[in-house]
C-alpha cells in the first residue's frame, strides 16, 4: 500500500470518526461540513474529496457496515443460532460508537429502517421457513416479530450501554430465537 492510499484512508477514516462523534453530540440536522473537517482535523477540501455531502457520508458509513454483517452472515450461515449471534455482538461491540450512535440517534432512523430489513432478510435466509413446520404463523408476520425483536434487543444493549457481554447477549438471543423457530 503506497503512502497516498494510507494517507486517503487515514483521512477518511477520521472523517467517519468525527462524523459519529458529533451525531453523539447533537442531531443530523445541526451537523455541517465545517464542523466534520474541524472535528477531523482536515479541510473542508479533503472532506467533499470523499463525499458529496453529509447525507452521502452517513450513505456510506451505513453501507459499509450493513455490507460487513452481511458478509458475516454469509460466512456463519453453517452456525447455530447462538454461534452465529456471537459473530454479530462481538461485531457490534467493536464497532460502539457506530452502532450506539445510529440507534440512538433521531437522525439516523433510516438506519433503523436498513437494518431492520437486513436482520429479516438475513432471518428468511437462515431460518429457510416451509408451510409445514410453522403453518399456524405467515411467514413474513413471523420475519418481523423475529426481525423487529432483535432490533429492539440490539437497540436497548446499546442505550444501557452493553450491560451484558456479547456472549451472553448471543447465547440469549440465540436460544429465544431457536425457541420460537
Amino acid at each position: 500500500m503506497s503512502k497516498v492510499d494510507r494517507r486517503i484512508l487515514k483521512s477518511q477514516e477520521a472523517i467517519k470518526k468525527a462524523f459519529l462523534e458529533l451525531m453523539a453530540e447533537k442531531s443530523f440536522d445541526q451537523i455541517t461540513i465545517q464542523d466534520i473537517s474541524d472535528t477531523a482535523n482536515v479541510s473542508r477540501r479533503t472532506v467533499y474529496l470523499h463525499y458529496l455531502d453529509k447525507y452521502d457520508l452517513l450513505d456510506k458509513l451505513i453501507e459499509e457496515h450493513i455490507n460487513t454483517l452481511q458478509s458475516l452472515a454469509e460466512s456463519s450461515s453453517h452456525l447455530n443460532f447462538i454461534d452465529g449471534n456471537l459473530i454479530w455482538f462481538q461485531y457490534f461491540e467493536r464497532h460502539y460508537l457506530f452502532f450506539s450512535t445510529m440507534l440512538a440517534s433521531k437522525g439516523a432512523l433510516s438506519f433503523r429502517r436498513q437494518f431492520l430489513e437486513f436482520v429479516i432478510q438475513a432471518l428468511k435466509v437462515e431460518l429457510n421457513l416451509t408451510e409445514a413446520e410453522h403453518n399456524e404463523f405467515q411467514e413474513d408476520v413471523l420475519l418481523r416479530f423475529i426481525g423487529g425483536a432483535y432490533v429492539e434487543i440490539v437497540e436497548w444493549w446499546f442505550k444501557n450501554e452493553i450491560p451484558y457481554p456479547p456472549d451472553a447477549m448471543a447465547k440469549q438471543v440465540g436460544a429465544l430465537i431457536e425457541k420460537i423457530v
